[in-house]
């Protein structure tokens, strides 16, 4: 074969697919590992620690407005029945028959004959008579059951200064008078007759 021959053959083919050629290399070196630093762990565990009191500050603030709720809560429920309670006393005391009855304890008598004055002539419509009074002169027509029991004096009830009265008696009877006597008049006061 000559030279020429040899280069004008092709080359021999090889059945299958082709394969690529592996290169070798050495393997790098491995790098010593580091230790892992104490400043990662001291603030990882830092972490924990602020998210652990922050819960914990949390839940009390949580629960210490449940209490403040429930302390204003039970106010508020004192707070309705006074008010229920006094709304209940003002009705008493606006009462016709309790401002009859205070007044008669007061020295004063009802009029069962009224007089009135016609402003456009000056006429006098009835008889004027003097108001008399008794016992029974102001009793009430309607009954109340809310002033059941209602003294018909203007003693003081419990918890209020009495009126008039001279220091020292509990009766407001001047000292030396013997118990049960009428008081004297206080600053041109009308007298209150002593009550057991």
């Amino acid at each position: 074969m000559s030279a020429v021959q040899a280069q004008s053959l092709p080359a021999p083919r090889r059945v299958g697919p082709e394969r690529p050629q592996r290169r070798l290399r050495p393997a790098p070196e491995r790098a010593p590992r580091s230790k892992p630093r104490l400043a990662y762990a001291v603030i990882a565990l830092g972490g924990v620690a602020v998210i652990i009191v922050a819960q914990l500050l949390l839940s009390i603030a949580v629960t210490q407005g449940a209490y403040e709720i429930d302390a204003l809560q039970m106010q508020q429920t004192t707070l309705t029945r006074d008010e229920q309670k006094l709304s209940e006393d003002l009705d008493r005391v606006e009462s016709p028959q309790f401002l009859a009855t205070k007044a008669e304890g007061l020295g004063m008598v009802p009029n069962s004959d009224p007089v009135y004055l016609r402003l456009s002539d000056g006429a006098v419509l009835g008889e004027p008579k003097a108001a008399e009074g008794g016992a029974g002169a102001s009793a009430p027509l309607v009954p109340n059951a809310l002033i059941d029991g209602v003294p018909s004096t203007g003693k003081a009830q419990a918890g209020e200064t009495p009126t008039g009265g001279t220091p020292g008696r509990a009766d407001g009877a001047t000292p030396g008078a013997p118990a049960g006597a009428p008081a004297a008049p206080v600053d041109g006061g009308l007298p209150t007759p002593a009550t057991h």
